[in-house]
This record gives C-alpha cells, sequence and structure tokens, in this order.
C-alpha cells in the first residue's frame, strides 16, 4: 500500500511540474518589454496563428472588456468605459488600457421572469490582426477581456453610383 501511494505521488508530482512547465511556455512572444500592471489592474496577452503577412492583412481582431452580472432576459445591458491605445515608447508597438468607472446601464423595460448571469459589455475596439506580436490590454481586476478574429473574403464588390439630377 505504502509502494502505491509512493508512486502515485511521484506521478503526480511529476504532472504538477509539467503543467507549470508547461503554463510558463504558453506565451510564444515576450512580453517583458511591455509594462508590469499597475495596482488593481491585470495585464491581458493575446497571440494569434501567423499566416504570412498577406493572410494577416486580410483579419482584424475586435477586443471587448466587460464583466459578468446578474441579468433579465428583456433588457440591454451596457458597461461604460472605453479601451485607450497607449504607444510602447522605443518599439514601435502598442497596447491597450481599458478604462471604467464599473457603472452599467440597462434599458428599462418590466420583465418578468428568470435571471441569469451574462457578460456585459462595454464598447469594443478593433485593431490590427499580427500573428508575430501579441496584442496586450491591461483592464481593472473583476474584469475579463475576450475578442473576435474579423476575416475578410478575397471578393471585392463594386458599389452602385446614384446619379441626381440637377434641379436648376
Amino acid at each position: 500500500m505504502k509502494k502505491l501511494m509512493l508512486k502515485t505521488g511521484m506521478v503526480v508530482a511529476t504532472l504538477l511540474i509539467s503543467i507549470s512547465a508547461m503554463a510558463q511556455t504558453l506565451l510564444k512572444q515576450d512580453t517583458h518589454v511591455f509594462p508590469a500592471p499597475e495596482k488593481g489592474m491585470v495585464k491581458y496577452v493575446i497571440e494569434v496563428p501567423h499566416a504570412g503577412i498577406a493572410a494577416d492583412n486580410n483579419k482584424k481582431i475586435e477586443l471587448f472588456a466587460g464583466k459578468y452580472v446578474e441579468t433579465d432576459a428583456c433588457n440591454s445591458y451596457f458597461l461604460a468605459g472605453e479601451f485607450d491605445k497607449k504607444d510602447l515608447e522605443g518599439w514601435g508597438y502598442h497596447y491597450y488600457v481599458f478604462k471604467t468607472d464599473g457603472n452599467v446601464g440597462m434599458t428599462k423595460m418590466l420583465c418578468q421572469g428568470e435571471k441569469k448571469n451574462t457578460f456585459v459589455q462595454a464598447p469594443s475596439v478593433m485593431t490590427e490582426y499580427n500573428g508575430r506580436m501579441p496584442i496586450v490590454i491591461y483592464a481593472p481586476e473583476g474584469y475579463e477581456v475576450k475578442f473576435k478574429i474579423y476575416k475578410a473574403e478575397p471578393e471585392t464588390y463594386q458599389a452602385a453610383e446614384v446619379t441626381v439630377k440637377s434641379t436648376k
């Protein structure tokens, strides 16, 4: 019994060491050049796959920041806040700081029914897709950062020209 417990302990220790090593190498880019988060802030890093310059140029990333709050089923909710784009001086890179006072607004429809936990977000921001560089975002503790990737289709379309008759 003692041998089995010892072997199990060794396996668990080996797994924990492996998981710890993997967690330290999750980021493919070194983000030490970006500032440390200020007190009360959390540093988020987004790394997207690099598919070549042409493929990266056909994509955009939309950043969202928000938090989960209890909501009803019929009102729309929104978070007061905004992203501030900052330059990383001397490097030619930028990062984002999400600022909010935490106020959540909503429509005022009278709703009946069950409450649910919903991600309520502030207005989003679009940024360039770059698979060679991480996107660094700082947000207050208690808030989360999410993102979507948009890809342009290769087709382009012609807009219709509208002629206007002169009234003279």
